[in-house]
């Protein structure tokens, strides 16, 4: 166990918090069952806390991070041969990777593409960007939580299509989230949902 595993069993109760199995070189995972609207799974990394992030000056509060997926009660997560789902393995791994072994940081807006020929996510998850987000259906369960001398934030990774990057990028996170909310699209993954804009915002 870990002082995060421990932090979050007191927050929730020991019962809502369970340890994955991950290989040898990956950074461990918890698995936290929580109880919204619905149930929801929250996949998290669990020590990427302990890499102080190089913030700017202003977000020095902001230093020490997990990110995690939060998942609806009708994902079967847990099936590691099902393509639809076990990418999210691969990459809260590789996101966590990037950010230790490039020294740099992740922050509320941060974005991330699925490649250069930005495939999509899954056959049922097309979206093919990834943004990191604070907490919106779960901000008050994933609000900052004291991890021994450290308060540590949760980044949410939420899957975006092309022309959501590309919004964000020419109007900013504030404006994308806007939208997003609009739509009733929040940190919680969904392979149902389509894009959260009209086909002609560029015009505006």
């Amino acid at each position: 166990m870990t002082q995060l595993y421990d932090a979050l069993a007191q927050r929730f109760g020991e019962h809502r918090i369970s340890m994955i199995p991950v290989g040898d070189d990956e950074l461990p995972l918890i698995a936290l069952d929580l109880e919204s609207r619905s149930p929801i799974t929250v996949i998290c990394t669990n020590g990427l806390s302990d890499y102080k992030m190089p913030v700017p000056e202003k977000l020095a509060e902001r230093a020490h991070n997990e990110i995690c997926f939060c998942l609806p009660s009708y994902w079967e997560w847990e099936d590691l041969e099902n393509p639809n789902m076990n990418w999210i393995f691969p990459w809260i791994q590789k996101l966590a990777k990037h950010v230790t072994e490039k020294e740099t940081w992740f922050g509320h807006g941060h974005t991330i593409p699925t490649g250069k020929d930005l495939t999509p996510l899954s056959p049922t998850m097309r979206q093919n960007n990834l943004i990191l987000l604070d907490p919106m259906l779960l901000e008050n369960e994933l609000a900052p939580i004291r991890v021994g001398e450290k308060e540590v934030h949760f980044l949410t990774i939420v899957p975006i299509f092309s022309d959501e990057m590309d919004f964000k990028q020419a109007k900013g996170t504030f404006k994308l989230l806007q939208r997003l909310s609009n739509k009733g699209v929040n940190e919680i993954l969904d392979d149902f949902r389509t894009t959260s804009l009209r086909s002609k915002w560029r015009i505006f």
